[in-house]
């Protein structure tokens, strides 16, 4: 079975950076540190620290299986953890430092912190390969002119460039948010039964900022057992990667739905006859070619909502230690994790192949017949006929466009009607020309695409 089970090539496309393994290597991890800890501290008997670290190394000698049968008899993995680890650990005196004033708590809480920093690592090496890939798109298609549109409409002419360059400021800001939480929220858990360290007496503080440092996490002022805004931090950032993800993936599905046609993920290898499925390949027809990538991180994103509310509403936690919210926490920061990640690799592979057909947004836009110009039509206007009157002009003209196919520059020019108007108004041929022109209605699309870029490289 692949990594993830069958559903890990589209869920777990960055690595299982959360799964029943990940978790037993940083548990270990946060053991073998608090070793470490207790025997700087003097509370350990010389070499307790290594001993306990090298018997934690062998993540292989350790049975999920086994580990997974305890949780049932104990409420979480640890105890069971604590106990095959004492047992691997050769040395009698050394033994005494497995778990030495911890709680369960601390070592999956501290697991999840050394989780959540691997999961942002790989996350944002991601994301920095698709904002790299955003920003060549914005770049080269400064100039590439393609229809707007908004509530699914076509509106006014914009620029790809502008889009790309939309895209790439949501990735800039969900890579700003991840380096924060990486940067400041990410502490060691070590408080003992209720928090106070208590059968580590005066010691207790010092072991704490020693595993913190063994770690490389934060020290924070005191445990956080039951103050759950360190875990909530984590499940935002990612939330927010996989909303600035779903912009783009939503707009990469419209854009290439088959009408339409402007863009396309990279064109798949070509699959000979006999050779299995190819990327985007249907079961039921063999002509389609579907937005793989997009529709991954769609489906990825669709669940980080769901995931989020579960985190928010397990935070209230009772006393100086809960009873079922803190362990509702598990599985959905697990998978928030993944689902961030895997929606982050999905998207670089994305940007970086994607593929955009200049000559159809052309052809789209100039097949609109002017309507997407009947904006800056009502704007030439409005000086002589007034606000209201010209739009109402441009509006008729408009749905007789719409409905005759005929462009709307003919409905505005060789209607007698409207030309008659036009003329009393004193509008000129050439200037409802000029205002039917999209190249000069982009407004501030490149100067938005260029400090876009700007902000990007300042970075």
């Amino acid at each position: 079975m692949p990594e993830g089970g069958i559903f890990g090539g589209v869920f777990m496309r960055g690595g299982p950076v959360a799964d029943d393994a990940a978790w037993l290597r940083a548990m270990l991890a946060a053991e073998s540190a608090l070793a470490r800890a207790l025997e700087q501290a003097g509370l350990a008997s010389p070499g307790a620290g290594a001993a306990v670290t090298a018997a934690a190394a062998r993540a292989g000698d350790f049975d999920l299986a086994e580990l997974g049968q305890s949780s049932a008899l104990t409420g979480n993995p640890v105890p069971g953890l604590a106990r095959a680890l004492t047992r691997l650990v050769p040395d009698p005196a050394a033994k005494a430092a497995v778990h030495r004033g911890a709680t369960s708590q601390d070592i999956l809480d501290t697991a999840a912190m050394l989780l959540a920093r691997d999961a942002i690592d790989a996350a944002a090496d991601s994301l920095a390969g698709a904002a790299a890939a955003a920003a060549r798109l914005a770049d080269a298609h400064r100039a590439s002119l393609m229809i707007g549109r908004t509530l699914l409409q076509q509106a006014v002419p914009v620029t790809f460039g502008v889009v790309a360059a939309g895209w790439l400021a949501g990735l800039d800001g969900a890579l700003d948010g991840l380096a924060s939480v990486r940067q400041t929220r990410l502490a060691v858990q070590f408080g003992g039964a209720a928090g106070t360290l208590a059968s580590l007496g005066s010691s207790g503080p010092a072991v704490k900022s020693l595993m913190a440092s063994e770690l490389g996490l934060a020290d924070p002022p005191l445990p956080w057992h039951t103050e759950r805004l360190r875990i909530i931090d984590v499940a935002v950032a990612m939330a927010r990667v996989t909303a600035a993800l779903s912009k783009i993936a939503r707009d990469v599905t419209l854009l290439a739905q088959t009408e339409i046609a402007e863009v396309s993920e990279g064109a798949p290898a070509p699959a000979s006859a006999g050779s299995g499925p190819r990327r985007g390949g249907s079961s039921a027809m063999p002509n389609k070619s579907n937005p793989v990538a997009a529709v991954a991180i769609l489906g990825c994103a669709r669940q980080a909502g769901g995931l989020l509310a579960t985190l928010v509403a397990s935070a209230e936690q009772e006393h100086q230690r809960a009873a079922g919210a803190w362990h509702a926490e598990w599985q959905p920061f697990s998978h928030l994790l993944e689902l961030a990640v895997s929606a982050a690799a999905w998207a670089r592979d994305l940007l970086e192949n994607l593929t955009v057909d200049t000559a159809r947004m052309a052809g789209n836009l100039a097949a609109a017949g002017g309507l997407p110009m009947a904006e800056r039509v009502t704007a030439l206007l409005r000086d002589s006929l007034g606000g209201p009157q010209a739009h109402d002009l441009v509006a008729t003209a408009a749905a007789r466009a719409a409905s005759s196919g005929v462009p709307l520059r003919d409905v505005l020019l060789a209607t007698p009607d409207v030309a008659d108007r036009l003329t009393q108004a004193g509008i000129s041929a050439a200037e409802i020309e000029q205002a039917l022109n999209p190249a000069g209605y982009l407004g501030g699309s490149d100067v938005f695409t260029a400090a876009a870029l700007a902000a990007h490289h300042a970075r």
